[in-house]
This record gives C-alpha cells, sequence and structure tokens, in this order.
C-alpha cells in the first residue's frame, strides 16, 4: 500500500527532511528568486512580517500555508524576525543533481540568531552583540558565565558565587545587556531563577546543553579550537564551571555558523572583584546608558561619547558599566589622558587619523564568517594604510598607557600590500558582479576580460567576412538567450547559403543558421564572462582566507584603536568642558570642589550650572543628611557625586574644579517612587526591597544615595524606618548622602559623631521662593510644599485652602515634631547584622528546633511546655 510519504512531492520531501533537522527555527526555502516559508513556519512569517499567506498543493490532497519574500529583499526580513526574537536557518539552492534530475541541491548555509548575528543591518555600531552562556557547578556554589560577541571576537569567562541565589549574575547580565542567553536545562527549567535573571535585560532564551556524544569534555572542545594542549596559558585553570559555558557558546557559535570562527583566538578571563558593582537600580536611577524613560539623549553615555569610532563608543559603554577598582590602572588611563589633553597637536592629528578608520573589528568578524562582501575587504585595506600614521604620531606619546597601545598595532604590510595589488579601487558590495579584481593580478582572468571587452568587435569582423564569402550583402548576425548567435538570411538568398551552415530556425521572411566558427566565438564570448565571474570569486575568497588567517594581530590592532579613541575622547570632554583631573586613591575620603552635574550642565543652555561642593569621608563627614524642597537641587546634587565618583573609576577627568576620590566598591541607590505592577509590588515594598539591598550588602568603602526612604507609608512608620535606615548606615561606615523630607532626621547630627546636616538653600520673598540650588551646612525644618505648587501652577484657590489647612495643623499637637525621645536616642546600638525584614531567632524556638518529637515521652513533652511557659513568663 503506497504511504502518505511517497504521495507528496521530491520537494516537499526535500524540505520536510531539512526541516526536521532545525525544528525550531524558521526555514527560509529558496525557491527560484524567493524564499519561502511552508506550514507553521508560514504562518508565524506572515504574521511578523506582514505578508500575505497563501497555499502550495504539494500532490494527492497535501496543501500546506506558504509565504515567501524576494530574494534581494531577504535580509530586511531577517532582520523583522531576529527583532521578534525568533532563530532564522537560510536554506540555499545550490547545483543541480545528477543529470535527468530536475530537482535541485538545497542545503542550509546559515542559522541566524538574535545572538550570532555578524551581517552590519542587524548590529547596532555602538553597541556590542554579546552572546551569553551559564552553567552552575555541581554544588550551585559558583555560575560559570561565558560571554562572546562573534562579531567583534571578543570571548571573555568569569565565576560568579551564587551561594545566596543568581542576583549577582543577574547585575552582570544587566551591563552586558545579551542578545541571546543559553541556559542549561537545570536552569531553564527553573522559573523563578529565569525571573531573576531577566529582571534588567531581555534577551532571547535559548535552553542548550553540550552533545555529550560528540564532546568528550567542555576542556577538551575549548583545546581543540584554540589549538593547545591545556588551557593554562588563558588563565582560566580550575574554573571547571566558566569553562563549561565557554563550550555550550563555541559549540553554539559553530552549529549556527557552521564556520571555523578563526577570529576567536583567545579567552579571557575577569573577575567582578575587578570592578565597581553597579546593580539594576543604579544603572536606571544614575541614567547610565538610557533615561528613566528609555531614551539614548540625555544619558550619560549620550553626553561623554565624543568617540570617532564605533569600536570605541562601543568599549566607552563597557568602560561606563564596569569602572575600575585598580588604583594603578586608572591612574594610568587618567596619566594618557593628561598627556592628550595637553599636547594638543598630538590629539588632534590622532583624531583626524581615526576619522578615516572604519570598524575594523566586525570587518575582521565578518570576514572570518565568510560574510564580507568585496567592499568590506576594500575597506580592511583603507584601515591598513591608514595604521602606519597612526603609529608614527603614537611615537611621540610618553606616557606609559599610550607606549603600550602603540606596541599593540600591526600594520600588516604583506596583507596590505597583497590587497592594494589584487582589489580594484571601489569593488561592488555584492559578489556576482564582477570588477572586485585588479587588472594585471591573474593572468588568465586579463586573458578573459579581453575576450569579453572585444567580443563585440570579434562578431562584427565574422559577419564581414560571410558577408564577403557568401555574397550576402544583407547577411546580419544576431542573438537570443535560446539560441544563442545566429546567422540570419532573407528567404530571397536562401540559394547563396554555403554548405557549412546549419538551419536553427525558419522566420516568416528569413531563415536563421549557425556555424561550428560562430558556435566558437559564442563559447569564447559568452563562456569568458561566466568564467570571469568564477575566476573572481575564487580569487576574492583568496582574499578573504587570507585576511582571516590573520585575524589575531588584526583584531589585537582594532581593540588598541578602540581604547586609544576612547582615551582621545576623554581628553577632548576635558578640553571642551573645562574638566579637571580627578586625585585617585585607596584611601577613605572623597571630596570634590564645585562640582557639577555632567549631563545637566550640558543639556541646561538658558542658565548657567551651579557647582556645589562635597566632604565625605569615614572620621567626621560619613552620613550627610539633606534636607529642603522640592525642585531646590537636591536629587541633582546627590546623583552628581555619584557621576563623578563613576566618572574617576572610569579613568575620566571630572566636571570640578577639585576631587579627591577614595576608590568605591559600589554605588548603591534609593531614589525616587516607583510600583513594579509585573511582580505585584506596591510602591513601599519596592522601596524597602531597594532599601535592604543596600543595608545587607554596602561596606564601609561603598557610596549609598538615598533620596527618600519611608515616604510610601504613614508619617510615624515612615520617620521610624528612615531614623532606624540612617542609624544602621552610620554603624556600617559606608559613605551616605541621605536627602529626606523628614526633618526629624536632623537630631542625629547631634546623637551620631559621623552625621552632618546640610540643606538646598533658597531665597524666601514674601509669599514665594527663589531656588539658589546650593547645598550648605546646617538642616531646615521647612520644606515649602505649598509654594513649590505656587511654582508648579497649582490654581489660586487650592493654594489658599492649603495654607488654611497647614495653619491649623501648626497649632494642634500634629505639629509636635515625631522623633524619638533624648533618652531613648541615647540607647542607639551598633545594629545586629540581620536582614531588614528578618526576625531574630529566640533561644525557645532554637530548642524546638533541635528536638525530635518522636524521641519525647508525652510527661517529657508536657514538662518542656511548662518550663518554655515559665521562661516566657519570667522575659
Amino acid at each position: 500500500m503506497e504511504s502518505r510519504q511517497d504521495k507528496v512531492t521530491p520537494m516537499l520531501r526535500q524540505y520536510q527532511s531539512i526541516k526536521a533537522r532545525y525544528p525550531d527555527v524558521i526555514l527560509l526555502f529558496r525557491l527560484g528568486d524567493f524564499y519561502e516559508m511552508f506550514g507553521e513556519d508560514a504562518k508565524v512569517g506572515s504574521q511578523v512580517l506582514q505578508l500575505v499567506l497563501t497555499s502550495r498543493d504539494f500532490g494527492k490532497g497535501i496543501r500546506l500555508p506558504m509565504c515567501g519574500i524576494p530574494h534581494h529583499a531577504v535580509e530586511r526580513y531577517i532582520g523583522k524576525l531576529l527583532e521578534a526574537g525568533y532563530k532564522v536557518a537560510v536554506c540555499e539552492q545550490l547545483d543541480e543533481t545528477a543529470s535527468g534530475r530536475r530537482l535541485m541541491r538545497r542545503e542550509v548555509i546559515r542559522v541566524l540568531t538574535p545572538g550570532t548575528v555578524v551581517e552590519e543591518p542587524f548590529l547596532d555600531a555602538k553597541e556590542n552583540n554579546f552572546l551569553v552562556a551559564l552553567y552552575p557547578d555541581e554544588k550551585w556554589q559558583k555560575c560559570g558565565l561565558a560571554v562572546a560577541d562573534v562579531s567583534t571576537g571578543e570571548f571573555a569567562i568569569t565565576e560568579i558565587d551564587i551561594t545566596n541565589g543568581f542576583g549577582a549574575v543577574a547585575d552582570e547580565l544587566g551591563r552586558l545587556q545579551p542578545a541571546e542567553l543559553l541556559l542549561p536545562h537545570s536552569i531553564s527549567e527553573d522559573a523563578s531563577i529565569v525571573s531573576q535573571l531577566l529582571n534588567s535585560c531581555s534577551p532571547r532564551i535559548t535552553p542548550y546543553q553540550l552533545d555529550q556524544f560528540v564532546i568528550t569534555s567542555p576542556a577538551q572542545l575549548l583545546m581543540s579550537h584554540f589549538g593547545t594542549a591545556s588551557l593554562k596559558g588563558f588563565g582560566c585553570e580550575g574554573m571547571d564551571a566558566a569553562i563549561t559555558a565557554a563550550a555550550m557558546v563555541l559549540s553554539y557559535l559553530k552549529e549556527t555558523h557552521m564556520a571555523v570562527l578563526e577570529h576567536i583566538r583567545t579567552l579571557s578571563t575577569y573577575s567582578l572583584s575587578q570592578f565597581m558593582i553597579l546593580d539594576a537600580s543604579a544603572r536606571r536611577n544614575l541614567e547610565l546608558t538610557q533615561t528613566i524613560l528609555g531614551e539614548y539623549h540625555g544619558s550619560l553615555l549620550s553626553v561623554l561619547d565624543m568617540t570617532i569610532t564605533p569600536m570605541g563608543s562601543r568599549l566607552l559603554r563597557r568602560w561606563l558599566l564596569h569602572p575600575l577598582l585598580s588604583v594603578p590602572e586608572i591612574n594610568k588611563r587618567l596619566d594618557a589622558v593628561e598627556e592628550l589633553l595637553k599636547n594638543v597637536v598630538l590629539r588632534g592629528n590622532l583624531r583626524e587619523h581615526l576619522r578615516s578608520m572604519p570598524d575594523l573589528q566586525r570587518l575582521v568578524g565578518r570576514t572570518a564568517t565568510h560574510t564580507a562582501n568585496p567592499k568590506d575587504l576594500a575597506l580592511i585595506r583603507s584601515a591598513l594604510e591608514n595604521m602606519p600614521k597612526i603609529i608614527s604620531t603614537l611615537s611621540e606619546a610618553r606616557s606609559e598607557l599610550l607606549q603600550e597601545l602603540r606596541s599593540q598595532m600591526h600594520t600588516c604590510d604583506d596583507l596590505n600590500q597583497l590587497l592594494k595589488r589584487a582589489l580594484t579601487d571601489d569593488p561592488p558590495v555584492t559578489v556576482r558582479e564582477g570588477g572586485i579584481i585588479r587588472d594585471g593580478y591573474h593572468e588568465e582572468l586579463d586573458e578573459l576580460r579581453r575576450i569579453s571587452a572585444n567580443g563585440k568587435e570579434l562578431i562584427l569582423q565574422l559577419e564581414e567576412q560571410e558577408r564577403r564569402r557568401t555574397g550576402i550583402k544583407s547577411l546580419k548576425i544576431g542573438y537570443n538567450q535560446v539560441f544563442g548567435y545566429y546567422i540570419e538570411v532573407t528567404k530571397s538568398n536562401l540559394h547563396l547559403v554555403p554548405n557549412d551552415y546549419i538551419r536553427k530556425q525558419t522566420m516568416a521572411n528569413a531563415e536563421r543558421f549557425i556555424t561550428p566558427q560562430l558556435k566558437e566565438l559564442e563559447a569564447k564570448v559568452l563562456g569568458a564572462q561566466e568564467r570571469i565571474c568564477q575566476i573572481e570569486y575564487q580569487l576574492f575568497c583568496e582574499l578573504r582566507e587570507e585576511i582571516a588567517k590573520r585575524s589575531h594581530e588584526l583584531l589585537t590592532t582594532a581593540q588598541a584603536i578602540a581604547t586609544l579613541d576612547v582615551l582621545l575622547c576623554f581628553a577632548e570632554l576635558a578640553d571642551r568642558y573645562g574638566y579637571t583631573r580627578p586625585i585617585v586613591n585607596d584611601g577613605d575620603r572623597i571630596r570634590i570642589k564645585s562640582g557639577r552635574h555632567p549631563v545637566i550642565e550640558r543639556m541646561q543652555r538658558d542658565k548657567p550650572f551651579v557647582p556645589n561642593d562635597c566632604e565625605l569621608d569615614s572620621t567626621s563627614n560619613q552620613l550627610l543628611i539633606i534636607t529642603g524642597p522640592n525642585a531646590a537641587g537636591k536629587s541633582t546634587y546627590l546623583r552628581q557625586v555619584a557621576l563623578i565618583v563613576l566618572m574617576a573609576q572610569m579613568g575620566c577627568f571630572v566636571p570640578a574644579a577639585y576631587a579627591e576620590i577614595g576608590v568605591v566598591d559600589r554605588i548603591f541607590t534609593r531614589v525616587g517612587a516607583h510600583d513594579n505592577i509585573a511582580t505585584g509590588e506596591s510602591t513601599f515594598m519596592v522601596e524597602m526591597h531597594e532599601t535592604a539591598n543596600i543595608l545587607n550588602n554596602a561596606t564601609r568603602k561603598s557610596l549609598i544615595l538615598i533620596d527618600e526612604v519611608g515616604r510610601g507609608t504613614s508619617t510615624y512608620d515612615g520617620v521610624s524606618i528612615a531614623w532606624a535606615v540612617a542609624e544602621y548606615i552610620h554603624e556600617i561606615g559606608a559613605k551616605c548622602l541621605f536627602a529626606t523630607h523628614f526633618h526629624h532626621l536632623n537630631e542625629l547630627e547631634r546623637l551620631l559623631p559621623r552625621v552632618r546636616n546640610f540643606r538646598a538653600a533658597v531665597k524666601e520673598e514674601g509669599d514665594g521662593i527663589v531656588f539658589l540650588y546650593r547645598i550648605v551646612p546646617g538642616g531646615t525644618d521647612k520644606s515649602y510644599g505649598i509654594q513649590v505648587a505656587r511654582l508648579a501652577g497649582l490654581p489660586l484657590k487650592v493654594i489658599e485652602r492649603a495654607k488654611e489647612v497647614l495653619r491649623q495643623f501648626e497649632s494642634t499637637d500634629g505639629a509636635k515634631r515625631i522623633a524619638p525621645t533624648h533618652e531613648a536616642a541615647k540607647e542607639i546600638m551598633p545594629p545586629i547584622q540581620l536582614k531588614l525584614f528578618e526576625i531574630q531567632q529566640h533561644p525557645i524556638i532554637e530548642e524546638i528546633e533541635r528536638i525530635d518529637p518522636d524521641t519525647l515521652t508525652p510527661l517529657e513533652a508536657l514538662n518542656k511546655i511548662y518550663e518554655w511557659h515559665r521562661k516566657l513568663k519570667r522575659k
């Protein structure tokens, strides 16, 4: 009996066979000039790409949904599918199978996923496109993290402590913002962990396991790729979880690219302890890479980015999110920036050279993954032509870092000369157009080009020769795509046709013939163009392979160029906007004179920015209580101090007249009021979670910004919480700027030795106020809420009623201050190291936990209850 599979067409069987190997991707199946999608893929494609969904008959009652896209527009449609989070497999027609069969051979040549793309249209030039893999060790104490950008060749690993959960892993993912995240089943199937990981990033989640039947061990896979006998040279010995994560990344990249990936030739290790920790709250509240509203314009990155190359812009973003903790490394950067600032000619020449520098990292990435086009190779040539000028100019530099960068740059003279000899000045974007290889580079190619160029002349010569030979003056040679070249003779001259003419076609008034000589010439002329394309493509692939072999040198050079670009950017910022070099050390003091907010001073064009000082230390100015009305500059002040510290630890000059920065290990922020609808958390609960995070994780080296705490509950509760939080921070020893409307906290300056009161200064004018935007010593018990409401434009009737209600409050007990009595405040004790919401364990509870109730007799159990009762009564 005939099976259903026997009934389907050969093409459908071919499609089903290929689709079975790629079940979780959208398969683009090449049919002529279109890429077709069938079945469920077609339904998804029509919805995401806004295509008309049709269907196709595959014989004997089998009809499948279908939609298609033209081959010349495929990149645009692939981009939309990737943006929607889908993986895409491109299945190409390769060539015809054995003679007599009409079915084309088709194979998947590339699988595109959000984290593995290298093609320019799918990437943001100013951001890395990271693929990250996570893998926990057997005891779930450490999580290995591997991160790669296949478009730039970067590949790094680290291990993160997960004994207390995946919070630190989530923070690192938030900084990396991966496009795709590979998770083993042990993590991907745990909804609570996945939810935590996605707290501050939104990658495509791809469950992925290494194929144990193919891979002997993760370390072996890496050694095989790098061609080494061990991994000691990469500094990752003993990092088993991270090595497994790295093997996951490499295996996945090879599966999707179906290439060797020659540009990924090194593996670097890093530790979170090398960098200042910036959690999701800090990144959001300090508006580092985007504003609270999600916009780039108005972020710190938007005002700092004066880089020239895309490579530099990507590196600047990484430096911004990973400020250093090493004082020598910070000062090495600052030394380079200072030299570039002072040597105006050196800086100007280097920036001018960089203006003609393409994105070398991504050009090499495309070359190594076989997706580079002829124009890309020409851009690599232009980058290499520029390198001698940059290296020569850098020979003037004296700072250690600039000299190191110069030593890391390669001219690759032999490769440059090869590209100059081989490539035309302006090669096309597409490979099949021809015009890629320069005349004189390849002898056979030159000969074929002469034949192709002279083909028309040779045909005309043959036509004249045949007219003379036959005596037919009207004889002409024509061409069509069906027969190729032919000789046309009118019917009145057929009696003059020679015997060697072979009849090919009869027309109404003429006959068409061919001759062996004409066919030989046709083969030369038409075959020449086809052969030209074949040879040019072959030579292009050879050039691309030569570049791929030099990936390591080229990427080392590109990284040095990117670093130079960022340092030049810092120097340019300092020159244009009056930034100063910070003194960075391992001390505990933060001292800023005339500090400015780097973003607001640039955005605020209608009036000059008012600078402010700040002094924080561990002896007398550890915790600053800052009071004053809304809109008077408290929040700006808090953020500007944090941003100046962060910029200093990036190695950047800062917007201040003077800055001394003792290195900070972490910046915490508790700012603003917002709820979290997704998790069902109220504004107050979000506030308490953020506060708990600060109190549980801050150290003496941390900087804490608190802009209101306790405002989401009743006044009594709020003051109590704010007071207790301030005490706790004082005992921890972390430096803190604490802005509040609870004026009762001013009392802490009298009670605690390292608390100081400051206020946002205002000038009273009648019923109104003028904001001075100065933070000055001394607290205030005025909030000026009604005056601020007047400035905001509330109706006069509402303002007058508010004044009336306020007078009533001030004349009653409601105005009595809400704060601990002096006697109670004297009994402030160092805080017990408990989590904010944790209940202290009671001795009786501990005893109950130790008892095995199954071993007690009824009498013993009753005696125990009486014993506990007596103890509780004594308390």
